[in-house]
């Protein structure tokens, strides 16, 4: 069964996955980007992403979409136990965000290939009884370390603002594969992506301090100053010196399925506050750099 929409006037220049909230369901985010994925719902017969904005009089197709059928299917419901376990990687609290030390394994988002993640666990959490969670940045799922959860959207709306303006500082420790000879310096590369079939290239720029090394692993510091996806993964990668666990970018042997990459800290300005949060490096970390013999008392 198809099902036909005109897209009205005052849908114009929505998202999709908005639209489809409003007009539709409001079902989970990943599931409407699984129908996307599949095709089951398009735009002007071609399939798009959810960001895809609509204007007046495109029509939007729905393909065979049973809501109940594919709700059982896809939702994410979390355990007590796994809402507790996520509770105690809390660092800081407050009525306007937490910040939490993430642990590796565990998607920000639930998408087409993560199902468990961390937005629909700390829905049910009591630290958002009276409120609900919102992403105001990424880490990748096998990234620990340090992330910022909104509890409100103007909360949200002023984290994503300080991001676009650079107002906010991460700090990385990444153990790399092979022996860094720069002790110190900047990366500076066009990275790649693809989108709607085209290639872009985005200015990615980090700056980089080799904290200890020997010739197998260099341990770094990685301070990124643009946000680009992958941007430490790749650029690492391309002088030749990938993160340990990368499966992606990397093509050596490795010695651990882990990615040996962690947020460090983020600090930034609100209300004329300097503010930073730590996040402790997770044990598989301390544990591969003690195998290692690489120094890490200093860090």
């Amino acid at each position: 069964m198809i099902r036909i929409f005109k897209v009205k006037p005052d849908h114009d220049n929505i998202r999709v996955d908005r639209w489809f909230k409003i007009n539709i369901s409001k079902i989970p985010q990943s599931l409407i980007q699984k129908f996307l994925r599949l095709g089951k719902i398009k735009v002007n017969k071609k399939k798009v992403k959810n960001n895809y904005r609509l204007y007046k009089n495109d029509k939007v197709y729905i393909y065979d979409i049973n809501i109940k059928n594919d709700l059982k299917k896809d939702l994410f419901l979390p355990s007590k136990e796994l809402v507790k376990s996520k509770e105690n990687e809390i660092i800081f609290n407050n009525d306007d965000y937490i910040v939490i030390n993430k642990s590796p394994g565990v998607a920000v988002q639930g998408g087409t290939k993560s199902f468990k993640n961390l937005i629909d666990i700390y829905s049910k959490s009591k630290f958002f009884e009276n409120s609900k969670p919102y992403t105001v940045h990424r880490l990748d799922k096998e990234t620990s370390g340090v992330m910022i959860i909104a509890k409100n959207r103007k909360y949200a709306q002023l984290f994503t603002s300080l991001f676009r303006i650079r107002k906010i500082y991460k700090t990385y420790f990444a153990i790399c594969v092979g022996e860094i000879k720069n002790i110190k310096g900047i990366l500076i590369d066009n990275l790649e992506k693809k989108e709607k079939n085209k290639k872009i290239y985005e200015k990615a720029i980090t700056n980089y301090k080799v904290l200890n090394k020997n010739s197998q692993f260099s341990l770094v510091e990685l301070k990124p100053l643009t946000g680009r996806k992958h941007q430490l993964r790749k650029q690492t990668s391309l002088i030749g010196h990938p993160i340990v666990g990368d499966d992606k970018y990397s093509t050596t042997q490795k010695k651990t399925k882990k990615l040996m990459l962690h947020a460090s800290s983020i600090k930034f300005k609100i209300n004329g506050k300097n503010l930073e949060y730590t996040a402790n490096l997770p044990d598989h970390f301390l544990k591969f750099l003690k195998s290692t013999n690489l120094n890490y008392l200093s860090i």
